[in-house]
């Protein structure tokens, strides 16, 4: 048995070190991180390329596949117009292959930024080309031979674990087989040992414990207390959705809107500035971006659905129209009355002091409480700033006409506001 363990321990190792090697080799030509480079690629890119269409700019992904010199693009990529104003050969081929169209600058991007959305583009492109030549051939073509796939290599490595992990069980369980071998003798002995003739009590112990009033009582008091505890929680937050987090129509990632583009709430939110609800934007704001940018998405398409636009033609079918049912995410009781433009132009809050870090939120959730403790303790903590503020200027006048005993109406207190009563 201690052979047979010895053995398996050996192979195991030989195993770890085959993957180990195997898991090394298939990232030896890396040479940027694609997924960076998405995000990079969107935030920097897609106004004007698109990887496999030509829009104001050439495809990039034939583009940066045939071009194989990873330096020189770097260089254009961060600064072409230097390139063109160096007399750079393949720079002046470009600029008068594409009409002088000039190409924006991005200074901004360091070496290994361009690399990764170098190495994104190359990645997308591949692997769209890999799922061109897996269709079914048309004509009596046959499809290019090409080598192994990346899903074939990673199969591999995965059965390599997946046998490593099945040894490391096996050898686990001889190894328990051993150890009760050995000790077989005395658990033996431990459930057939008499003491005058009478099997032993295991629940002796127990017992034991069970007549110290003292314990008995201590663990009761913590069995209260902790039930107690537990049932004023659950009480406490009946009603408090913290973290709500439901599925909408459409995915929209914020992150990528609001903190890599770093596009302002307010421009879609445009409620929150100037009245009480924030609202819901309208699909016609998305598409003043995404009638020409990714319109291969799929959630782009469920936007074209609802508004019965059709991206080949470039019109809008009234008839073709579908609501789009947004599912809200913070709900306030019915007599709680929260002002958005109160807090954001008169307070000067950030949508973040509620909302949270919005800006990182890959779906949006309920980030606070939003309950009566959570607004006052907020209120309590928040220094009003008078400089400049309209709102307050006019509460100073009011005061100013109480102190000299003159006549303060209603209107001038905000009583004719709409808001004052229709809410």
């Amino acid at each position: 048995m201690r052979s047979f363990s010895l053995i398996f321990k050996q192979f195991s190792r030989s195993v770890l070190l085959i993957a180990c090697f195997a898991f090394l080799g298939s990232y030896a030509h890396a040479q940027g991180d694609a997924a960076k480079g998405e995000a990079l690629f969107k935030a920097k890119c897609t106004a004007c390329h698109k990887i496999n269409q030509v829009l104001t700019g050439p495809a990039l992904g034939p583009q940066l596949t045939e071009e194989t010199d990873d330096k020189y693009l770097i260089k254009w990529i961060q600064n072409n117009q230097a390139l063109i104003a160096a007399n750079n050969p393949k720079a002046v081929a470009i600029f008068k292959k594409f009409e002088q169209k000039g190409m924006t600058v991005f200074p901004e991007l360091t070496d290994a930024d361009v690399t990764n959305i170098i190495t994104y583009v190359r990645t997308e492109w591949k692997t769209e080309q890999d799922a061109a030549k897996a269709g079914p051939a048309k004509g009596g073509e046959t499809a290019t031979e090409s080598g192994p796939s990346d899903v074939v290599i990673y199969s591999l490595l995965g059965v390599i674990v997946l046998a490593f992990i099945i040894i490391l069980v096996l050898n686990r369980v001889i190894a328990t087989l051993e150890r009760l071998l050995s000790k077989g003798s005395e658990v033996l002995a431990l459930e057939t040992a008499e003491v005058g003739g009478e099997p032993v009590d295991r629940l002796a112990g127990l017992k034991k414990l069970a007549k110290n009033k003292k314990l008995v009582f201590f663990v009761l008091l913590c069995g209260t207390l902790a039930l107690g505890s537990w049932t004023w929680v659950t009480m406490w937050t009946t009603n408090v959705h913290q973290g709500y987090q439901p599925v909408q129509p459409i995915k929209f990632p914020h992150d990528l809107h609001a903190g890599a583009m770093k596009i302002d709430c307010q421009y879609c939110h445009s409620g929150a500035y100037k009245s009480k609800n924030a609202s819901i934007p309208s699909l016609n704001v998305c598409m003043n971006c995404h009638k020409v940018v990714k319109t291969e998405s799929p959630e782009i398409q469920k936007i074209y659905y609802a508004l019965g636009f059709d991206p080949k033609t470039q019109k809008y079918d009234s008839t073709q129209t579908h609501p789009m049912q947004w599912v809200r995410i913070h709900n306030l009781p019915d007599f709680a009355y929260f002002n958005h433009s109160q807090h954001v132009k008169v307070a000067k809050l950030k949508c973040q002091t509620c909302h949270g870090p919005i800006q990182e939120m890959k779906e949006v959730y309920q980030y606070s409480p939003l309950t009566m403790k959570w607004c006052i303790q907020c209120h309590k903590r928040t220094n009003v700033d008078f400089k400049g503020n309209a709102y307050y200027a006019n509460l100073q006048q009011v005061h100013d006409l109480l102190k000299d005993g003159k006549k303060v109406t209603a209107a001038l207190m905000g009583g004719i506001e709409c808001g004052k009563c229709h809410y």
